[in-house]
């Protein structure tokens, strides 16, 4: 009498012995000589078991160590359409996709609606030590009577209902596989790396709820996220919540003429890049281009200036002095008004922390000073914060309504991230964004290009002088720009 075929977990992948009559399970499975078994990747476990069902196939299915999930919310607040919209839109994709929605928009709630309704022991995977806490403070107020633990961060937990960072769930990966039905992947655009995306790939879990405000990604990778996620299944922008939802915004692009001096030296360093540029074959608009300078630049004494002369150029662009001539005027406008202040460098951040007294965050500030001066921005004693990218995401300050953004506007991601920041809801709030940039430098240019490829947003642009008047007409961005 023939065995009835076993479904069995082997660190992130699935052995299936002996093989089913069944037909479709070959699609999924390799053979593996070192156990001579068919060994199937985790994330083919919802097709094959369809598959298997399909033909009336017998299986004894011991990969899945998951649980029912028991959930009754302690307060359960009344979604909004949008909520309600994407529940259904993720219902519909058999409760696997992605869903798009802004900062501010209520992905958390989202995903505990999700949660309460699989029913099923759930992974949640967070990018950042701060967006850990916030998620399991959530949890545990939104379901009392639930395990909830938390993996990262110090903690090892293994509770049916589980926060975890990406790093530590991608280390525990091959033990964390078989024990979630649902995986809850926040800001799911940093899954597609090559080191995290094991999380999903490792996973059998049949339901996954992927949750982003920008699931673009410059390499491209964004494409993976149906492999590992679902489709995306329902999107709605800051545009479409303004007002309702998100605060009231608008957007306000501040365009600054360099110096005299500035504008010379930075045309003699663009120069300098451009003509290495051309002689190379390379246009820094391509998706590659970057890449191909970088390895180009290490090979010459002329590759090194070219390099040596794009950063030089973009110091100047980032910090010409008619920018903080702006940021005083802005400051001194929106005086007492909660407000962010990004750049793109540590350098810049420290400069304005310095001169304008005023708190700074960056990668290099300790936990606890970080802590400290949110939470005191929060209370209103710090009116005023610069920082780079740190605070891009995972930090929740609804109380800030401007954001002015100095330098490292390029990428639609970081746009949409700083722009979230001040989208949080108030009575009466009107959240404003600067986009300050410099006139006629690649600044603008890469500016233009993010706005052309994001959706359409209603911009208000102003030009400003500099002290100094303009140069005579020199050399521009090349088309390899």
């Amino acid at each position: 009498m023939a065995r009835t075929p076993t479904l069995s977990f082997d660190r992130g992948t699935l052995i299936l012995h002996p093989p089913p009559r069944a037909k479709h399970w070959i699609d999924y499975a390799v053979w593996d000589e070192r156990v001579e078994r068919f060994r199937i990747p985790a994330f083919y476990y919802r097709p094959l078991i369809l598959a298997l069902q399909a033909e009336g196939a017998a299986l004894n299915d011991e990969a899945r160590a998951f649980q029912e999930l028991p959930l009754e919310p302690a307060l359960e607040m009344p979604p909004y359409d949008h909520q309600r919209e994407a529940l259904a839109a993720w219902f519909k994709a058999k409760r696997a996709g992605v869903v798009v929605l802004p900062t501010g928009a209520g992905k958390t709630y989202l995903a505990q609606m999700a949660i309460q309704a699989t029913q099923r022991s759930t992974l949640v995977v967070v990018p950042t030590l701060d967006l850990l806490h916030q998620w399991y403070a959530h949890l545990v107020a939104a379901f009392p009577d639930a395990p909830v633990g938390v993996l990262g961060g110090g903690s090892q937990d293994r509770t049916p209902l589980l926060v975890a960072t990406y790093d530590s769930a991608a280390i525990y990966a091959e033990t964390l596989g078989n024990q979630y039905a649902l995986l809850v992947l926040d800001e799911c655009h940093h899954l597609p790396s090559d080191f995290l995306r094991v999380i999903a790939e490792y996973s059998l879990a049949p339901y996954r709820l992927g949750l982003t405000a920008t699931p673009e990604r410059s390499d491209g990778r964004h494409l993976d996220l149906e492999t590992l996620i679902g489709p995306e299944v329902y999107r709605a922008s800051p545009q479409d919540l303004s007002g309702t939802v998100l605060a009231s915004h608008k957007i306000v692009q501040l365009k600054v003429r360099l110096s005299q001096t500035e504008r010379t030296r930075y045309d003699q360093l663009i120069d300098t890049r451009n003509t290495f540029l051309r002689q190379q074959g390379i246009r820094l608009g391509t998706l590659d281009g970057w890449q191909s300078f970088v390895i180009a630049s290490a090979r010459s004494k002329a590759g090194r200036s070219a390099m040596l002369a794009h950063r030089e150029a973009r110091s100047i662009a980032f910090g010409t002095e008619g920018k903080l001539r702006v940021l005083t005027d802005l400051l001194a406008q929106h005086h007492g008004a909660r407000t962010l202040i990004f750049t793109d460098d540590n350098a810049t951040v420290y400069r304005i922390s310095q001169d304008y007294l005023l708190p700074a965050i960056t990668h290099k500030t300790p936990v606890k000073e970080r802590h400290e001066v949110l939470n005191r921005f929060r209370a209103g004693d710090y009116p005023v914060i610069v920082t780079s990218r740190v605070l891009n995401e995972g930090v929740d300050v609804p109380e800030a309504s401007i954001a002015i953004v100095l330098s490292g506007t390029g990428s639609t991601r970081e746009y949409i991230q700083r722009l979230g920041r001040i989208l949080r809801r108030g009575e009466g709030k009107l959240a404003v964004l600067y986009e300050v940039i410099a006139e006629d430098t690649s600044e603008e240019s890469t500016s233009r290009r993010r706005r052309q490829s994001s959706e359409p947003v209603p911009y208000q642009q102003l030009s400003l002088p500099s002290d100094e008047p303009m140069a005579a007409e020199g050399p521009r961005e090349a088309e390899t720009e």
